[in-house]
């Protein structure tokens, strides 16, 4: 029987390592444009640390793309540092993602219930996903709105859902 001389080689050729190296590069990208908070909860090492503080801190173009180099190239030489670090972004972009998510709803329910011809329905929906609802003051408000155009109330309306959204969710 024949084998594939490819399937015997898959992931050890020069694609593969120049992939694999693009990928660190990219990471340490990911790292240096992170916000500062982010960046305090990478667990990384003290020499990977210092090397990202510096990278941060560089505004000239050419020596901050020098200095990612540099963090890529230690994150070569360390592939725990490096895949503890693209786990910890990667939750990072989930969580990102869900707030994101979040707000999106909260957006669309109170574009909802400021619509005349959605109010009815929508209020139900906020009633039934939100057992904590206030439906006579959101009722209030959404008139307002109806009646005056009072963006005010559109965003009270937005503050009430997404506390409320926040408190069932945290639950």
């Amino acid at each position: 029987m024949v084998e594939d001389p490819h399937n015997e080689r898959e992931g050890r050729g020069r694609s593969a390592k120049k992939r694999a190296a693009r990928a660190i590069d990219s990471l340490a990208v990911r790292m240096v444009e992170s916000t500062e908070a982010v960046c305090r909860r990478l667990p990384v090492p003290d020499d990977l640390r210092e090397v990202l503080d510096q990278a941060r801190s560089i505004t000239s173009r050419g020596a901050r793309k020098r200095e990612i180099k540099h963090l890529a190239s230690l994150l070569r030489r360390d592939e725990a540092a490096s895949e503890a670090v693209r786990a910890a972004l990667d939750a990072v972009g989930r969580s990102n993602r869900a707030e994101r998510d979040r707000m999106h709803q909260i957006e669309e329910l109170r574009d909802a219930l400021c619509d005349p011809d959605r109010f009815a329905e929508a209020i139900e929906t906020a009633a039934a996903r939100l057992p904590a609802l206030d439906r006579q003051t959101l009722t209030n408000l959404a008139r307002s709105v109806h009646t005056n155009g009072d963006k005010r109330a559109s965003r009270e309306i937005f503050r009430r859902l997404r506390t409320l959204m926040g408190a069932s969710s945290d639950a």
